[in-house]
C-alpha cells in the first residue's frame, strides 16, 4: 500500500486536530507565510502561540495507529508513508520510509543563514526572553495554541543564534509550496503501489487530496479511515468512519501481524 495519514491519526496522542466531521475547520486562522516574512507582529503572535503549543506536542507518543503502520512496513505492506502531518510521531513508532510533506516541527531554520536549530533550543531562548508570559492553551496539528494574543505587543521573538537572524520552524506555512521533491517522491512511491490508503484526513488541502486524484488516474484502489467527510468520498473504493487507532489495529490482527 501508499499510506497518506492526516491530523486524524494524532488526536489518540493528545494533539487535536484541524477540522470537524463536516470538514469545516475549528482552529485559529493559519499564519500565512509572507504576512510571517514582513510582519513582526505576526511573528510575536506566531511565536506566542508556538511557546504555548510546543508542550503538547513535545510531549506527545505515537498511538496505536502509528504502531501498527510501522508494523505493516516491516512486513512489506507498506511500499511508503507520505504524512501531511509535522508531529514526527510516525518515525518515533518506528517507521522508516517516510515522506513528510509539511516538514517537521522538531527543527527551526534561520531564513538568513540558513543554519538549523532544534525547536526544543529555541523553546528554552522563548521561555527565558519571556518569563512573565504565561498561556493555558491546547496545541493544535501545527504546534499552534488557540491563544489570544492580545497581550503578544510585548512578546520577545528570539533571533538566530548563529548570526541574529529571522527564525522559522521548519515547516511548510499556508501560501507556501511543497518542495517539488516531496511530492515527486510520493508521485512515484504511489505508481510502485498496489492501492492507496488514507488514515486521518478529510483531504481538504490539495497537497494531500492530489494524491487521491492520480491514485484514481493510475486506476489504483484508493480506501480511507477517517471519522466524517473527506475531498475524495467520491473516488475511494472504501471508506471506515472509525478512530484510526481502531481500525488498523484490527487490520494487523486480522493480517496476523504481530
Amino acid at each position: 500500500m501508499f499510506v497518506l495519514s492526516g491530523a486524524g491519526i494524532s488526536t489518540d496522542s493528545g494533539i487535536p486536530g484541524y477540522r470537524d466531521a463536516q470538514g469545516r475547520w475549528q482552529r485559529p486562522p493559519p499564519v500565512m507565510l509572507q504576512d510571517f516574512l514582513r510582519s513582526e507582529s505576526t511573528r510575536q503572535r506566531y511565536w506566542a502561540r508556538s511557546m504555548a503549543g510546543w508542550p503538547t506536542v513535545a510531549s506527545a507518543r505515537p498511538n496505536a495507529a502509528h504502531d501498527a503502520l510501522a508494523r505493516l512496513e516491516s512486513v512489506g505492506r507498506l511500499v511508503r508513508l507520505v504524512t501531511q502531518n509535522v508531529d514526527g510521531l510516525h518515525q518515533r513508532a518506528g517507521s522508516s520510509n517516510v515522506i513528510e510533506l509539511h516538514g517537521n516541527l522538531g527543527t527551526v531554520a534561520c531564513l538568513d543563514c540558513g543554519q538549523r536549530h532544534s525547536r526544543a533550543s529555541v523553546q528554552n531562548a522563548l521561555e527565558a526572553q519571556n518569563p512573565s508570559f504565561r498561556a493555558d492553551a491546547m496545541a493544535g496539528p501545527d504546534g499552534h495554541a488557540a491563544l489570544d494574543c492580545v497581550s503578544c505587543v510585548e512578546f520577545r521573538v528570539p533571533a538566530c543564534p548563529s548570526c541574529a537572524g529571522v527564525l522559522k520552524p521548519d515547516v511548510v506555512f499556508f501560501g507556501e509550496s511543497v518542495p517539488r521533491e516531496r511530492v515527486d517522491a510520493g508521485s512515484r512511491a504511489l505508481a510502485l503501489a498496489d492501492a492507496m490508503l488514507v488514515v486521518g484526513s478529510s483531504l481538504m488541502v490539495y497537497s494531500g487530496y492530489r494524491f487521491c486524484e492520480w491514485g484514481a488516474r493510475m486506476g489504483k484502489p484508493i480506501a480511507a479511515i477517517n471519522l466524517g467527510l473527506t475531498r475524495a468520498d467520491h473516488l475511494l473504493a472504501l471508506k471506515v468512519e472509525s478512530p484510526c487507532a481502531d481500525a488498523l489495529a484490527c487490520l494487523v490482527q486480522q493480517l496476523g501481524i504481530d
